[in-house]
C-alpha cells in the first residue's frame, strides 16, 4: 500500500488535521497549510482542522476561521493527519479523532518523537514542521495561501531565522515561499513582534521582577493571574513573545517564563542559547516537550518550589 501523503489524501474523502495543545506559529501554519493544500487538490473533500483556540495574531492566515476549537460529537474520519506533535498526549482532547480514524499520517520535526500513526515523516534536522511539510507537497499545487502558512510556521520556529535550527535549506524554502509575493515583513511584525498596549504594560510589570539564578546565567520572570487580569490579559496567548524578550538578557544563556492558569497551576516556557542547556529534557521531566532550545510544560500551584526545581535542572546541565 502506498502511504505517501498525497496518496493517502487521494484515497480519503473525509480528513481531519490535528496539532498540539497551546498551538504556536509552526503548529497553526502547518495545519492550515495542509487544510489549504487539500482543498486546492480536491475542493470536494471534507477537511476539518481541530486545534485549541489559537492566538488571534494568526487570524490573517487563510482558513483560520475554519479551525474548530470547541468540543464536537465524536466522528470517524477516513484520514487523520497530525502535524507538529511529538506524541499523542500533546494532541490533547482531540486525540479521539486520531484513534477513530481509518488511517493516519504524522508530520513532525521534534527529536523527542518516537513515532506514531500508520505512516510518518519525522525529521529533527528540519527547522520546523512547515519546512518539512514543504518538501512533502507537490510544488505545482502550492499557491500564495499555502506559502503564507508555511512561511509563518518557519519564522516562528526559527525566531525569524535567529535560532540554531536555521539552515541554508531553511532559507531556501522560505525564499521559495516569498516568491509568491505576500508581504513577508508584515507577517513578521504582526504575528511575531506586535503587541497591544495592555500586553506591553504587562510585560513591563513582569520585567520589573525578573530574577537571575545559576550565577547569572539563567533569567526568569513570572506572572500571577491577578496581575494579568488587572491589565486585561485573560489568556496565556496574550503573553506570546514575553519569553523571547526575556531570552535576550545580557550575560544569560537560558531563560524562563511562568504564568498562572485559572486553576492555580502554571505554564512554563524555556529558551536556551547554548547546546549546553537542553530545555526539552527539562520540559519532558514535567510532562512537556519541545526542542533543545525552546520548550514548554506545565507546573503545579507551588510556583516557587517548582521554579526551584527548574533552576536545579538548569544548573545541573550547566555544570556537566
Amino acid at each position: 500500500m502506498n502511504r505517501t501523503l498525497d496518496h493517502m489524501i487521494e484515497r480519503a474523502q473525509t480528513i481531519c488535521v490535528l496539532g498540539h495543545i497551546n498551538p504556536d506559529g509552526d503548529c497553526v501554519g502547518s495545519t492550515l497549510a495542509l487544510y489549504n493544500y487539500i482543498h486546492r487538490t480536491d475542493p470536494a473533500k471534507k477537511v476539518t482542522v481541530y486545534l485549541e483556540e489559537p492566538s488571534s495574531k494568526f487570524a490573517f492566515l487563510p482558513g483560520f476561521e475554519k479551525i474548530v476549537s470547541g468540543n464536537e460529537v465524536k466522528k470517524s474520519y477516513d484520514l487523520c493527519i497530525v502535524a507538529d506533535c511529538a506524541d499523542t498526549a500533546r494532541i490533547g482532547r482531540f486525540v479521539n479523532y486520531l484513534e477513530a480514524a481509518k488511517e493516519s499520517f504524522l508530520i513532525d520535526h521534534h527529536f523527542t518523537n518516537k513515532g506514531f500513526c500508520d505512516a510518518r515523516v519525522i525529521d529533527p534536522e528540519s527547522s520546523s514542521t512547515c519546512e518539512l511539510l514543504y518538501g512533502l507537497l507537490k510544488k505545482d499545487r502550492i499557491d500564495a495561501d499555502i506559502a503564507r502558512c508555511l512561511y509563518t510556521g518557519i519564522i516562528h520556529d526559527t525566531g525569524v531565522f535567529k535560532h540554531s535550527c536555521t539552515s541554508p535549506k531553511t532559507m531556501r524554502v522560505a525564499a521559495k515561499c516569498m516568491k509568491f509575493g505576500f508581504d513577508f515583513g508584515k507577517i513578521i511584525d504582526d504575528s511575531f513582534y506586535s503587541m497591544n498596549i495592555a500586553q506591553k504594560k504587562l510585560m513591563g510589570v513582569m520585567f520589573q521582577d525578573l530574577k537571575l539564578a545559576c550565577e547569572g546565567k539563567f533569567v526568569y520572570g513570572k506572572l500571577n493571574i491577578r496581575t494579568m487580569k488587572e491589565y486585561g490579559v485573560t489568556s496565556g496567548k496574550d503573553t506570546d513573545g514575553f519569553i523571547d524578550n526575556i531570552r535576550t538578557t545580557d550575560g544569560t544563556v537560558a531563560a524562563g517564563f511562568f504564568y498562572e492558569l485559572p486553576d492555580g497551576t502554571y505554564r512554563g516556557s524555556l529558551r536556551s542559547s547554548t547546546d549546553q542547556v537542553n530545555v526539552a529534557e527539562i520540559a519532558q521531566t514535567f510532562g512537556g516537550g519541545g526542542h533543545k532550545r525552546a520548550a514548554g510544560f506545565f507546573l503545579g500551584k507551588d510556583i516557587e518550589k517548582e521554579i526551584d526545581k527548574v533552576i536545579g535542572m538548569v544548573e545541573e546541565q550547566l555544570t556537566k
